[in-house]
């Protein structure tokens, strides 16, 4: 009967163990085989990306039908919470959007609208971070810059 009773008590500790994390525990920042198209939506389509050294890679994708676009910045891989930051803006409008802070696996979305517009955006992990500006537009040639703090 004690076994029984052991049995029983440790399926109900691990199913509040399972329940607790499933409502506390890892958010959406630590899904494995994040895609852009996972932060930003299946709309929006990968138009351009840089890598941030080893870290990751900062993607701009872009929704043809309500002509807006999404910054995410992922890390290749994900882990213990680290410094990581998105952003997008749109010079011509002045409109900007970003995210930072230490998170396991993403940062983002941040959207704009840029129909018509160039864009600058970027991101970062750790200590690496790229920009670039200018981009996804016939008028200007567009500039990268990758900075190591």
């Amino acid at each position: 009967m004690g076994f029984t009773r052991n049995v029983a008590a440790a399926g109900a500790l691990t199913a509040l163990l399972v329940g607790t994390t499933a409502a506390f525990g890892a958010t959406a920042q630590a899904a494995p085989n994040v895609t852009p198209q996972g932060v930003c939506g299946a709309a929006y389509k990968t138009v351009n990306s840089a890598a941030i050294g080893s870290l990751g890679t900062v993607y701009l994708t872009y929704n043809a039908s309500n002509g807006k676009n999404c910054v995410a910045t992922i890390r290749t891989n994900p882990g213990a919470a680290t410094n990581v930051s998105a952003y997008v803006y749109v010079p011509d409008t002045d409109e900007w959007a970003d995210d930072y802070g230490n998170y396991t696996s993403y940062a983002g979305p941040v959207r704009v609208y840029g129909k018509g517009h160039c864009v600058s955006w970027g991101g970062g992990i750790a200590n690496v971070s790229v920009s670039v500006e200018n981009s996804n537009c016939a008028a200007l040639r567009e500039q990268r810059t990758t900075t190591v703090r």
